[in-house]
């Protein structure tokens, strides 16, 4: 529906409603609405409900159903071409965006790689239904993120395939796979339904996923992970360093204080069992000077490290973004082990882009995608499996001038090879080419 036509609409929902609830509660519906437009929020298909997600969704269901009834009845359902093309694409996003850092690195930064693109770009959250249907109304492609088979979702596609967009769907962790959560070894600290919820969910994930005409993925591992699941072409699109990202600075003067600040950042549970990868290493580091710190940003249980050196330990609660970068920007180094199973295989390097945009540079292991945006001994340093954690730290902690040289060439690679692009290693051109064509 094109919205020079809700006036008509609307007084046709009028009618309906005060014949179908009676007065009184239409123009309560009728006030709400006007209330919601008086604030500034966008205008819906079903106008009484914008904004945001409501628990007006049986009555959504209602109108939108209306609405496809009386497009049929007027023979108006079936759409006989596809959108006529405009001068851009515009793309419709429909995901679930409730994760902050999944909603910053694939939802909204993706603003940014299709205004490079020449394309137009709008998102909402999938429990949205009126803004959902909304947005689809002039779109020229679909994108479902990280959405798994549900009534809402159904609506979704239904509603795309009348109108003929061709749709992707776009995943930034093996949610689909039983065998990546089946070996997850952060899972081993979890309580163990939740691990089984996981599994029986997996399915549901890849369902949605095989409905799709092309599927886009944040790493090269877990995009070979996913042609296992789905016959659909599988692009990368990698994390980025977005203008928001950008906007971080390091600290002029470097971080305080004499002793060397080590950072360990978890936005998740489980993560104890990363950190055990390398603890020894880290515990002789901390041992042989009393003044080195060890600053745990995030969810983790202080428990499982060893007495020895909890005095040595800061934690900080788990913030929003430029609380946590501002806790960041005063480490030296940022460590970042992983443990090696499937699911971590499949892990992007967002950490290593937090820690370079404030000038930390960071240590990786060779599990992940990390290890793409490090420039072993320039801008950080890369230790497989049979490296030294222990000497590597030492090696730094004892050359702070290389450590601030590192951070500074971490924060160039931001720039000129890690923000937004329609290139790689940003993103796979075939995705930009299926989206132009």
């Amino acid at each position: 529906m094109r919205y020079a036509a809700l006036p008509l609409h609307l007084a046709r929902r009028f009618a309906h409603y005060t014949r179908e609830e009676g007065l009184k509660n239409t123009l309560r519906r009728s006030l709400t609405w006007w209330r919601n437009t008086g604030l500034g929020r966008r205008g819906s298909i079903a106008p009484e409900v914008t904004g945001g997600v409501t628990d007006l969704t049986g009555f959504f269901r209602s109108d939108s159903s209306s609405f496809w009834t009386e497009s049929a009845s007027r023979t108006a359902f079936s759409i006989p071409t596809p959108p006529i093309r405009r001068q851009r694409p515009k793309i419709a996003m429909i995901g679930d965006l409730n994760l902050p850092q999944c909603r910053k690195y694939r939802v909204e930064q993706l603003a940014e790689v299709f205004a490079a693109a020449d394309a137009d770009y709008v998102f909402s959250h999938y429990e949205d239904l009126p803004r959902c249907m909304d947005i689809l109304q002039d779109a020229t492609h679909l994108l479902l993120y990280r959405l798994r088979s549900h009534p809402h979702v159904t609506r979704h596609l239904y509603e795309a395939h009348r109108l003929k967009l061709p749709i992707l769907y776009d995943i930034d962790d093996p949610l689909f796979s039983v065998p990546a959560y089946a070996t997850y070894g952060n899972m081993d600290v979890l309580p163990p339904e939740l691990k089984a919820h996981f599994i029986d969910e997996a399915p549901h994930y890849a369902e949605v996923m095989n409905m799709a005409d092309v599927v886009s993925v944040s790493t090269p591992v877990l995009r070979d992970h996913a042609s296992e699941f789905t016959s659909r072409p599988v692009f990368l699109r990698r994390n980025f360093a977005d203008r928001s990202t950008l906007e971080a600075q390091p600290r002029p003067d470097g971080p305080h204080g004499e002793g060397f600040r080590l950072c360990f950042a978890s936005g998740s549970q489980g993560h104890e069992v990363d950190f055990a990868v390398i603890e020894k290493d880290v515990t002789e580091f901390l041992a042989r000077k009393p003044d080195r710190k060890l600053v745990i940003l995030g969810h983790f249980d202080t428990r499982r490290l060893p007495a020895e050196i909890r005095n040595q330990v800061e934690t900080h609660a788990f913030t929003d973004y430029a609380g946590y970068l501002a806790h960041l920007s005063g480490c030296d180094a940022a460590i970042m082990p992983l443990a090696d199973d499937l699911f971590n295989r499949c892990k992007s390097g967002v950490r290593v882009i937090d820690a370079a945009s404030v000038g930390v540079p960071s240590l990786v292991g060779t599990v992940s995608d990390m290890q793409a945006l490090v420039q072993d001994g320039r801008n950080g340093r890369v230790i497989d499996s049979a490296g030294d954690w222990g000497a590597a730290l030492e090696d730094l902690a004892s050359d702070r001038p290389l450590v601030r040289e590192m951070g500074r060439e971490a924060r160039s690679g931001l720039e000129t090879r890690w923000s937004a692009r329609v290139e790689e290693p940003v993103i796979d051109p075939e995705m930009i080419r299926w989206i132009a064509a």
